[in-house]
């Protein structure tokens, strides 16, 4: 028996497509046997499994244990929960693996499967291998068993472990994502005054997006924070990997915000230690890391990747623009919106007790969100290629870690590929309007020397 994935599906990062069109229980089954094919030849036996509260997403686990099972694996099934408890029953479970279902800050129609084997990020050559194996039909033949292990009460108790971060009131919105159940059980578990909206998982997202990293998905939580007159509001996208955090008067504080505030404290306790943060993190952030004692990291976008680099440094913790945050500093090193949510709340209080005042001491910078637009697959890396040539021609400040990123005297811009889809994605930042109107146009002059400009905005 042999299979072949829709290309489209393999992402870099992990497996993922619209449900009934590019992805379905056949995937999931080939899924299952070449996962587990992995977990058998690395030297394993059990994997754990978990899923999301898309509508698919049960149909999907159902067809990936019987491919586990028939590629001689047992697995362990965790349920219905967020990612990181996925993540936590393979960190600490008698388990060789762990599959998640789930289509993450997707919308209803997607859904995924992210995988992580033997305590490590299992993507891009990892995912092209489940597709050979899937067209060769080499697979591991067997019959493993199948358990359930109820792990949501132990996944909780570990986030608050330590719990230091006094009384707030605080809004949580859990934007009817996987991570409802857990923010409920959490906040019964908080000292202080919670007010939860959303937090019933429904898979076709009925009230809105679950993207916090988008600000009008942001609306109902500050209306519950204004309304209540809360001290700060919190925010998960759909499967409760990624945080998003308003203050008392509503402001977004940014992933990157989010990431300068929970280095003070590690700072404080590991001075030097090497902070890690994606491309397309503010400049404030590096200098905020470095002003504090750090050692301040640029690194590609990418969880996967992220985490992989935290190994190499010895990184006590990351972060992403989107709302990744990775701590290894008393935790297991994986992106966990719960578990930041709760460092977050520790970390306001030891640094005086007001999110607000700390958003208020952040500097003042001008900057576009995340703009992506659809551009030829073919193209995509070659018109990064032509831009980063022609900088250096000019002379130009590139750091080429992910992309080209460009510092002038106005702030900086950033011009990258997507991994995962046929987008170029790009990013500016400067003191003032007049300064980002600059760097606009650099940006729109490079595109133009390649044959293109920014177009319509393309979705996640």
């Amino acid at each position: 028996m042999t299979h072949r994935f829709n290309r489209t599906a393999l992402r870099e990062y992990d497996i993922r497509g619209i449900v009934g069109e590019t992805l379905g229980e056949a995937d999931a089954y080939a899924i299952g046997r070449g996962f587990g094919t992995r977990v058998r030849r690395n030297g394993g036996t059990r994997a754990a499994v978990g899923y999301d509260g898309r509508m698919s997403s049960p149909a999907l686990e159902a067809a990936l244990v019987r491919g586990l099972r028939e590629s001689d694996v047992d697995v362990v099934r965790v349920g219905l929960g967020p990612t990181p408890m996925l993540y936590y029953a393979e960190a600490t479970l008698e388990v060789d693996g762990g599959v998640q279902i789930t289509g993450s800050h997707n919308p209803a129609e997607y859904n995924g499967f992210k995988m992580v084997l033997a305590h490590a990020p299992f993507f891009g050559a990892d995912i092209q291998n489940l597709a050979a194996l899937a067209e060769s039909g080499d697979w591991e033949e067997g019959t493993g068993a199948v358990s359930d292990y109820t792990i949501i009460d132990d996944y909780v108790a570990r986030l608050i472990a330590g719990y230091s971060g006094g009384a707030f009131r605080i809004g949580w919105d859990a934007g009817n994502g996987a991570a409802g159940e857990v923010i409920e059980k959490l906040v019964k578990l908080l000292p202080g005054e919670h007010h939860t909206i959303f937090t019933e998982i429904d898979g076709r997202f009925p009230n809105h997006h679950p993207d916090p990293t988008e600000e009008k998905n942001l609306a109902d939580l500050k209306k519950l924070v204004a309304d209540k007159n809360l001290d700060f509001g919190l925010a998960f996208d759909g499967d409760g990997d990624r945080l998003g955090a308003i203050d008392g008067e509503g402001r977004v504080v940014w992933g990157d915000q989010i990431l300068s505030i929970l280095a003070e404290p590690i700072l404080r306790e590991d001075p030097g230690a090497t902070i890690i943060a994606d491309v397309k993190a503010s400049q404030a952030l590096f200098d905020r890391v470095r002003e504090l004692g750090g050692t301040p990291l640029m690194w590609k976008t990418g969880h996967s990747l992220i985490k992989t680099k935290m190994r190499e440094t010895g990184s006590p913790l990351a972060g992403e623009m989107s709302g990744h945050i990775f701590f290894a500093h008393d935790y297991y090193g994986f992106d966990d919106a719960q578990y930041a949510a709760v460092r977050l709340i520790g970390a306001v209080r030891l640094l005086g007790g007001s999110l607000t005042a700390l958003k208020d001491a952040m500097p003042a910078m001008v900057n576009t969100p995340e703009m992506r637009f659809q551009v030829d697959e073919a193209r995509k890396f070659a018109v990064v290629d032509e831009v980063l040539d022609r900088l250096e021609a000019e002379g130009a400040e590139v750091n080429r870690t992910d992309g080209a990123r460009v510092s002038t005297p106005d702030g900086w811009w950033l011009l990258r590929a997507s991994n995962t889809q046929d987008v170029l994605v790009t990013r500016a930042e400067a003191r003032d309007q007049a300064g980002l109107d600059r760097l606009l146009a650099m940006i729109d002059a490079q595109l133009a020397a390649s044959g293109l400009k920014r177009g319509a905005q393309a979705a996640h």
